[in-house]
């Protein structure tokens, strides 16, 4: 299972949105906006690995976008 998540990702970048409404210190707009190119290379990559188990009719990914087995289940 990989280290980071989806979760993990959007943490990321809710926190870039903060670092950049901060009145006192806001992060550099040229910071900000290569944190959203490297997370857009992220999110196609995994719409790639979405497209990639819909074709092979896999089951399983690498868990980086957590799957629910069953509704109703406990994790």
């Amino acid at each position: 299972m990989p280290k980071n998540k989806i979760e993990d990702l959007r943490n990321h970048l809710f926190a870039t949105l903060e670092a950049l409404q901060d009145k006192d210190e806001p992060m550099e707009v040229n910071r900000a906006k290569a944190i959203a190119d490297v997370a857009n290379v992220i999110v196609n990559s995994a719409k790639t690995e979405i497209d990639f188990l819909k074709v092979t009719g896999r089951a399983e990914g690498t868990g980086f976008i957590p799957e629910e087995r069953q509704i109703g289940n406990k994790k």
